[in-house]
C-alpha cells in the first residue's frame, strides 16, 4: 500500500493521467526488471528531455533497488528523481536519500546525500542552508577514502566562499581540486577552471582571468565538451567590462546570454544582463542600458535572486528615473533596493560590511519619505517656482559645504600622511643596514636562565635574518617550536627585549620587509594589495592593510604613490 502511494505521488508529480499511466508504468517496469542498473541509467540519460519516457526507467530503477535492498542504488534512484524533478520537489528526494543513508549506516552515502541536499539549496541561492549541509557532508565524507566526494565537497565549499566574498580562500580550494578533476572528471574540471577565472576577475587580476577563459575554451574543445564554452565567453565578457572594453563586453555577453537563458540558469542570465546594462551606462547610453537593468529587477521579482554587485542596478535605476523626474518609479526602486539590502544583510552577513553602498539604509528611508511627501504636495497643488529656487539654492549650499569639508579633510589627511612618509624615509635612509646587535639587557631581569635568554635572542636573530617571519599562520607555539624553546619563555623574551606583543612583533617584521621591498624594487610597486599580502605571508588583504597602517600611520596606496614620485 505504501509503495503504491509513492508511485501515485511520483506519477502525479510528472503530470500524467494516472489511470492510463499506472498500467503503462507497471507493464514497462515488469519488462525491464531484469535489466542492469547501468542499462536503466543509460536509458534515463537518453530520455532526460522526455519526462514521460524517463518516468518508466525512474520507477523501474527504484523498484529494482528496493526489491534487492540495495541501499546504494536506492539512494542513486532518489538522486535520479531529484535531477528529473521540478525545483520544489527536489528537497523531498534529497531528504529521502538522507533517510535511506541513515538506515544503511554508511558514512560515504550519508555524506553524499547531505551534499546533494546542499546543492539543491545552492541552486535556490539559499547559501546559508547550502553551507550547513556542505558542513554536514564534509563531516561524513572526511572519514571516508572517496577522493571524488572529498574534492566535490571542497569544490562546493569554494563556491560558497566565493559568494561570501572570500575570493582568495575560494581560489585555494578550487586549485586544490583542479588537478584531481582534470584526471577523474572532465566536466567538473571545466567547471572548476571557470570558477578560478571568475575569482581572478573579482580580485582584480583581469589578465589571469582572460588566460583562464581562453584555456577553458581550448580545453573544452580538446575534451569534446562544448557545454561550458558559453560560460567562459560569459566570464570573459564581464572581464572586458572591468578592463573598460565596453563594446567588446556587450558583444560577448549578448552572444551567449540567450543560450544561458535556454539552460534555465537565471543567475548567470541576470548577471549577464547587469554587465550589458553597466557597459551601456558607462558609454553614456542610458536608454539602452535601461532594458537590461529592468531584466535584473525582473529576476529579483520572480526568483528573489540578488547578489552584492547586482544591487547597483537599483542605484542606477533610481538615478535614471530621478533624471526623468519620475517620482513613482524612484519610489518603487528605492523600495526594491531596501528589500534587496534586507536579503543581502541576511544572506551575506559575513560580507555586508564590505559592500560599497551609494545609498545606505538610512539615506534611502530619508529619501523615500521625502519623495512621498513631495508626491502629496504635487497632488494637492503646484509648488511655486520660488519654492523650487529656494530648494535648489539650499541643495547647492549643502553640496558646496559637504564638498568643502571633504576636500579639507582630504588635504589634512594628505599632509599628515606626507609627514609620516618623510619620517619613515628618513629612518630608512639613516638606519644602518649591516650592523646587527643583540638588544642589551633591560631591567628588571626575567625569571629565565641567562643562557636560555641568549639562546632565544640568537634564535630570533636567525629567524629574522632567514625571513621565516614571512610564513603564514605564525602562532606563538609554532615559532617557539621553530626556535626549540617553549611559548612562555619566548613570549617573555619578545615582550621584554622587543617591547612588543608577539603578534605586533611578527606583523612589524612583515611590514618592514614590504617597506624595504617597495623602496628597493620598482616593479613591486605595481603589485596589488592582495599580492603584497601574499608576499608578506598575511592570511588576508584586510589584515595586511590594517597592519601596514598601524605600523606606518598611512595607507599602502599612499606610500606607493609617494615612492613613485
Amino acid at each position: 500500500m505504501k509503495q503504491n502511494l509513492l508511485f501515485v505521488m511520483l506519477l502525479c508529480a510528472f503530470s500524467f493521467d494516472f489511470g492510463f499511466a499506472q498500467k503503462k508504468e507497471f507493464k514497462a517496469s515488469d519488462s525491464l526488471k531484469n535489466k542492469s542498473y547501468t542499462y536503466l541509467d543509460d536509458q534515463l540519460y537518453n530520455h532526460r528531455k522526455d519526462s514521460s519516457k524517463a518516468s518508466v526507467y525512474l520507477l523501474t530503477y527504484l523498484k529494482k533497488a528496493k526489491n534487492e535492498k540495495n541501499w546504494k542504488e536506492i539512494i542513486f534512484a532518489y538522486q535520479n528523481y531529484l535531477h528529473h524533478s521540478p525545483d520544489k520537489m527536489r528537497i523531498i528526494y534529497a531528504d529521502s536519500m538522507i533517510y535511506t543513508a541513515k538506515k544503511a549506516r554508511d558514512n560515504t552515502l550519508l555524506g553524499s546525500s547531505y551534499l546533494s541536499k546542499g546543492i539543491v539549496y545552492y541552486g535556490r541561492k539559499d547559501y546559508e542552508n547550502a553551507f550547513q549541509n556542505y558542513i554536514r557532508a564534509n563531516n561524513y565524507i572526511s572519514r571516508s577514502n572517496d577522493k571524488y566526494l572529498i574534492n566535490k565537497v571542497k569544490y562546493h565549499m569554494a563556491q560558497i566562499k566565493y559568494y561570501l566574498g572570500f575570493y582568495d580562500e575560494a581560489l585555494t580550494l578550487f586549485n586544490d581540486c583542479l588537478t584531481y578533476f582534470k584526471v577523474e572528471n572532465t566536466s567538473a574540471y571545466l567547471n572548476t577552471l571557470h570558477s578560478i577565472g571568475v575569482c581572478y576577475n573579482r580580485i582584480g587580476n583581469y589578465g589571469l582571468c582572460s588566460d583562464i577563459n581562453r584555456k577553458g575554451i581550448y580545453e573544452g574543445k580538446s575534451l569534446g565538451l562544448s557545454d561550458m564554452e558559453i560560460y567562459f565567453i560569459h566570464s570573459d565578457g564581464i572581464n572586458e567590462y572591468f578592463k573598460k572594453n565596453y563594446q567588446l563586453a556587450i558583444s560577448k555577453l549578448e552572444s551567449v546570454v540567450e543560450k544561458i537563458k535556454d539552460n534555465r540558469d537565471f543567475a548567470n542570465e541576470s548577471v549577464g544582463y547587469f554587465y550589458i546594462g553597466k557597459s551601456f551606462w558607462s558609454v553614456r547610453n542610458r536608454d539602452q542600458a535601461l532594458p537590461y537593468l529592468l531584466k535584473v529587477d525582473k529576476a529579483f521579482q520572480e526568483k528573489n535572486y540578488i547578489r552584492p554587485d547586482l544591487r547597483e542596478s537599483y542605484e542606477l535605476l533610481i538615478t535614471y528615473y530621478k533624471n526623468k523626474k519620475d517620482l513613482s518609479k524612484q519610489l518603487y526602486y528605492i523600495d526594491q533596493l531596501l528589500r534587496a539590502d534586507t536579503i543581502l544583510n541576511n544572506t551575506y552577513k559575513y560580507l555586508v560590511t564590505k559592500i560599497h553602498k551609494n545609498y545606505d539604509t538610512k539615506e534611502l528611508l530619508i529619501e523615500k519619505e521625502k519623495i512621498q511627501n513631495e508626491n502629496k504636495k504635487i497632488h494637492k497643488e503646484l509648488v511655486k517656482e520660488k519654492h523650487y529656487d529656494l530648494i535648489f539654492a539650499g541643495i547647492i549650499l549643502v553640496l558646496f559645504t559637504v564638498s568643502f569639508y571633504l576636500n579639507y579633510r582630504h588635504q589634512k589627511n594628505k599632509k599628515f600622511y606626507k609627514k609620516k612618509f618623510d619620517e619613515l624615509m628618513l629612518g630608512l635612509n639613516t638606519k644602518p643596514k649591516d650592523k646587527k646587535e643583540l638588544p642589551k639587557e633591560k631591567s628588571p631581569t626575567l625569571d629565565i636562565p641567562s643562557e636560555t635568554i641568549t639562546f632565544i635572542l640568537n634564535g630570533l636573530q636567525s629567524f629574522e635574518d632567514s625571513k621565516k617571519f614571512l610564513g603564514k599562520d605564525l602562532r606563538l607555539n609554532v615559532v617557539a617550536n621553530m626556535l626549540h624553546t617553549n611559548s612562555k619563555y619566548l613570549y617573555k623574551v619578545i615582550s621584554h627585549y622587543k617591547g612588543k606583543r608577539f603578534v605586533e612583533y611578527i606583523n612589524d617584521l612583515k611590514i618592514n620587509y614590504i617597506i624595504a621591498l617597495l623602496n628597493d624594487d620598482r616593479m613591486s610597486r605595481k603589485y596589488s594589495n592582495s599580492a603584497l599580502a601574499e608576499e608578506a605571508g598575511f592570511s588576508s588583504t584586510q589584515q595586511f592593510a590594517l597592519a601596514f597602517k598601524q605600523k606606518t600611520e598611512m595607507p599602502v596606496n599612499f606610500f606607493i604613490e609617494q615612492l613613485s614620485k
